[in-house]
């Protein structure tokens, strides 16, 4: 029996969330297995690594950073005659707005990065369009991957029925995801009828809560393990990040039949294609009135071309993999 190709994945952060549930759904799809096995291995972040012993090709989902680049550097030097792939989780357009004083010194340190592997891979289409335009990586090394999990348990949740009443925000309580600004337009509804759920936990819950103030239909429902549960008493999902290199949170929304509002931003903007409403999560004003519409609009019967759309992306996504391994030799 001939043996399959052995992928290694790289990474340096193993908390929960995106990255690793992408990477659990590599390593254990039963389709994926047919043609590769997916091994993952946490390392020490900027730590120099070493050999890592036989492998067919090298994925990267490491944090690319100027303390990180001597380490990355070292991978190369390391495995000279092995193909090495990086994964780009994080860094957007919006990223480099919000977060980069000095954009010339950031764009220089993606292009040192970058140049050290034979193939990037973008998590979006956003996210790739920016890439390009700022000239970080040729076309030829680029593939464009959207990221994606085992999604039949979300298609698998009843349709909401009835009006919408659960709006929701789901993810880290971090500066990145502006729930400060969706809890502001939030508060401008005067309906007494609807929730707005935060789903998550992270270092802005305190300022997060003293923001909701006395408004009891602000339900702060912490961290939740299983993000399909977390779906369940939900109507509508809104997702006003001020930077997103994709958003995996869309994709099983649309999945579980949930309306979706996306902030038209970076690898969200992706998702309209796919049913998501796009909005400006800066404006809160409109994005008051869009919720209020939201209400009155109510549950519309889950559509069955979204439902399609997100097997399509499981497939795509597997698709993908294996014709991006194909091209680095695999």
């Amino acid at each position: 029996m001939k043996q399959l190709p052995k992928i290694l994945h790289l990474v340096d952060d193993t908390t929960a969330g995106g990255v690793m549930r992408v990477l659990d759904f590599l390593r254990t799809d039963r389709e994926m297995a047919q043609t590769a096995d997916h091994e993952v291995r946490p390392v020490n972040r900027g730590k120099i690594i070493g050999r890592l012993g036989p492998t067919d090709v090298i994925v990267s989902h490491l944090a690319v950073s100027w303390r990180s680049l001597p380490a990355l550097t070292a991978l190369r030097a390391t495995h000279p005659r092995t193909p090495l792939v990086h994964v780009e989780h994080s860094y957007t357009k919006g990223f480099m707005t919000h977060n980069v004083t000095n954009p010339l010194r950031f764009k220089s340190l993606l292009k040192l990065a970058f140049s050290l592997f034979d193939r990037i891979v973008c998590v979006s289409n956003g996210q790739a369009d920016w890439m390009v335009a700022s000239r970080l990586v040729h076309t030829d090394k680029l593939t464009t991957i959207q990221s994606c999990v085992d999604l039949s348990a979300f298609r698998a949740l009843p349709a909401p029925a009835g009006p919408a009443r659960v709006f929701a925000a789901i993810g880290r309580l971090d500066d990145q995801k502006g729930f400060d600004t969706l809890i502001r337009a939030f508060r401008r509804c005067a309906d007494p009828d609807i929730e707005l759920h935060i789903i998550g936990e992270g270092g802005q819950e305190t300022a997060l809560r003293t923001l909701a103030g006395p408004d009891s239909r602000i339900v702060f429902r912490g961290f939740q393990s299983d993000p399909v549960t977390a779906l369940a008493g939900v109507d509508v999902v809104l997702m006003p990040s001020r930077w997103e290199a994709y958003g995996l949170v869309a994709v099983e929304a649309l999945a579980a039949g949930r309306r979706l509002l996306c902030h038209n931003i970076d690898g969200l903007s992706d998702h309209a294609r796919h049913g998501g409403v796009m909005m400006d999560a800066t404006n809160l004003e409109e994005l008051a009135e869009l919720i209020s519409r939201e209400v009155k609009r109510g549950n519309a019967a889950r559509e069955g071309s979204v439902v399609r759309t997100t097997r399509q992306l499981e497939n795509q996504f597997r698709d993908c993999w294996q014709f991006m391994l194909r091209g680095v030799g695999v």
